[in-house]
């Protein structure tokens, strides 16, 4: 099936070309293309048909849970009778295991799994495997960290049609190796249920809104196959065939997980030699102890505690080599997309040496076997091998794609909405505190909102209290801040709560609202990450959605970077105001943001299926105060249930998709879990 874009919209102002020159040059054969499209000119819909022109498997690549959400929310509105899938992190929280040898302290692993996230993750991987090409996966990061073996998981998925011969007896072993659990109760996912010859069967997830089934057989022959209501058991359609596939991204097969336990024993043997002969009887011990144990658990129940450590033995491959990830269900001629590239990319060029570090000290203080380091991201040379076409979407693309691209971008810089790119004006930093302050009274008088960005955490705070005292509604926003609260003063911002939001890195926030038409950036000459080219048309993009905009740079020099930024801007502008005039185009303010970042993604039509979408509530943990300090009401019992209730709200954030509260919840669950623990201290 081909792609099939909806749109209640066509391509305008440069967009017609951007899709032009992206198609062709993937088409001629092209490795990299890079997008560069300025902040609200449509480069999800430009990339919407990019796709619908190539027809080929896409992944979209975000460098967060919160975009890609967002980005899925996109793609499944332009593509509806298309397979548009979300692959991402399964955790609501995920502490991994560790051990800090200067404190001799070891950390478990600590992790909640979000059900439906997960379920998502294994229809991901179903449709890959299905053989559709119309299939768009938008995903984090986490499609390269390590996945089970395409060809067991392929191996494992049960075809049954009506008419053919299948050993009922087998059928049921078949069930179980796919990891369905059997039962004589409600049928729940990834159970199945047996009556004399109906076997009901209730799938991981849903495909095409079917998930529970009954295979009748008439001695080994599939009699009838029909889509049941789980709760009452009533037929609703009858099948030919159905396909149901492992409840599990990590399955295999009997014959693999023999060979991987004798492997296992082998490597134990050569760890334990290599410590006794170290004299390190300590280390020894605690190897043996731990690997004999995970191998009792997996002969006996089939898994363990950390059973990925050992994904190499299982997976059948040799050391060293990398693991396998979603990326291998793909098939060969698919695109990535690599949205925000800026960002992206250098997140995935990060995450194998943290990986590596933490696993270094398992491995050498005897917590893991040496093949647990084969369990890990993709290191950036693999990544680039395992996607040889790739488009970058960037509004400030980095050196990286530029190289890639051999200088080659294709440009996106005409807002169907006729806004032009803010000016940059540059003002030197004597008496600069004043010149602002007037700016900033000038600009809430026509009921329009300021971003003030500083080079230091301290000295947003102390220009956030000097604004305090002269009574101009404010609040400071950087890396400290906790995440709901960074949320609800956005929130009071566009409230019109407050006039003024001060920071340090605003881009980390995502920030694009329409209401804010003047951005300030002090210290605009100190040379860095903070104020280098990408950073100033970055931050100088946050009021390019006010018909108004309007940008000031405080500086006593003018650097390369200042220069360099204020050029492009310029040549952004002046193409803007040629199109718009030769078109007779006004410029037209873009709406109203409206809701923040906490419930973008509730309000969506389209959501990830059977997503339930929770409000949050206020905050539950203030415990009550007088004279004394909050750990003489805290006891143990209070403690523990707020503990409970930091984790409820935890995982029901997660499950409505807002990835950033329940960051917050988390952070809030372990401060509670510290406190529990210095309390039982101080008592001993």
């Amino acid at each position: 099936m081909d792609f099939k874009l909806v749109a209640e919209y066509k391509p305008t102002g440069d967009q017609p070309e951007a899709i032009e020159q992206l198609t062709e040059v993937i088409r001629s054969g092209a490795s990299n293309a890079t997008l560069m499209g300025v902040t609200g000119s449509g480069k999800t819909f430009t990339i919407a048909n990019v796709i619908a022109e190539l027809n080929r498997p896409i992944l979209v690549l975000s460098h967060n849970k919160t975009l890609a959400a967002q980005l899925y929310g996109e793609f499944k509105n332009f593509f509806p009778e298309n397979a548009v899938e979300y692959f991402v992190s399964y955790y609501d929280y995920y502490q991994p295991e560790a051990y800090l040898p200067t404190t001799d302290t070891y950390i478990e692993k600590d992790l909640s799994i979000n059900d439906e996230i997960e379920k998502l993750r294994l229809k991901t991987v179903a449709t890959l495997l299905s053989g559709r090409r119309d299939v768009i996966v938008v995903s984090s990061v986490s499609c390269l960290y390590g996945c089970g073996n395409p060809e067991d998981f392929h191996k494992t998925a049960i075809n049954i049609r009506v008419g053919e011969t299948y050993n009922r007896r087998h059928f049921l072993y078949s069930l179980v190796e796919a990891l369905y659990t059997r039962t004589e109760l409600e049928l729940q996912p990834a159970t199945f249920r047996v009556t004399g010859e109906t076997i009901d069967i209730m799938a991981a997830f849903g495909e095409f809104g079917n998930q529970c089934f009954r295979v009748v057989f008439f001695d080994d022959e599939v009699e009838a196959i029909y889509s049941i209501d789980p709760a009452t058991g009533h037929k609703i359609s009858s099948l030919d065939s159905v396909t149901l596939y492992p409840t599990n991204l990590f399955v295999t097969t009997q014959e693999r997980i023999n060979t991987a336990i004798s492997e296992i024993y082998v490597d134990l043997g050569k760890q334990l030699d290599y410590f006794e002969k170290e004299g390190r009887e300590m280390e020894a011990q605690r190897l043996k102890q731990r690997v004999e144990y995970d191998l009792e658990m997996i002969k006996e129940l089939g898994y363990c505690s950390g059973i990925e450590n050992y994904s190499r033995y299982f997976d059948g491959r040799p050391a060293g080599s990398r693991p396998f990830c979603l990326i291998d269900f793909f098939p060969e001629d698919f695109i990535t997309i690599v949205d925000e590239s800026h960002v992206t990319l250098p997140q995935v060029h990060g995450m194998f040496g943290g990986d590596r570090a933490r696993k270094e000290n398992l491995v050498e203080y005897g917590f893991r076997l040496p093949a647990a380091k084969d369990n890990r991201p993709l290191k950036f040379h693999e990544f680039e091998a395992l996607t040889p076409t790739k488009i970058y979407v960037s509004a400030t693309p980095a050196a990286y794609e530029l190289t890639k691209c051999e200088g080659l971008v294709i440009e996106q810089l005409i807002r169907p909405t006729g806004l032009i790119d803010p000016p940059l004006d540059v003002r030197i930093t004597n008496q600069q505190i004043d010149d602002l302050l007037e700016l900033i009274n000038s600009t809430v008088r026509k009921g329009d909102k300021v971003m003030v960005t500083t080079i230091t955490k301290r000295m947003a705070e102390e220009l956030s209290k000097y604004l305090d005292r002269i009574g101009i509604r404010n609040r400071y926003i950087h890396s400290d801040v906790d995440t709901l609260d960074r949320i609800q003063i956005l929130e009071d911002l566009r409230d019109d709560m407050i006039d003024v939001l001060v920071g340090v890195n605003l881009l980390r926030e995502g920030l694009d609202m329409p209401e804010v038409s003047l951005v300030a950036i002090l210290d605009a000459d100190k040379e860095g990450f903070l104020r280098n080219i990408r950073s100033i048309t970055q931050i100088s993009g946050r009021a390019a959605r006010h018909s108004n905009g309007h940008v000031v740079l405080y500086a006593d020099k003018i650097t390369d970077s200042m220069i360099l930024a204020i050029e492009e801007s310029n040549r952004r502008r002046e193409k803007q105001i040629r199109y718009n005039l030769e078109n007779g185009i006004m410029p037209r303010q873009a709406q109203k943001s409206g809701k923040g970042q906490s419930t973008l993604l509730g309000d969506k039509a389209e959501r990830p299926a059977d997503i339930n979408v929770y409000p949050l509530y206020e905050d539950h943990y203030a415990a009550p105060q007088a004279a004394d300090t909050q750990t003489n009401y805290l006891t143990g019992t209070n403690l523990d249930k707020l503990i409970t209730q930091a984790r409820h709200d935890m995982e029901r954030a997660a499950k409505s998709l807002d990835f950033l509260a329940a960051a917050r919840y988390r952070d809030r669950m372990y401060e509670l879990q510290k406190l529990r623990d210095d309390n039982k201290e101080i008592k001993l």
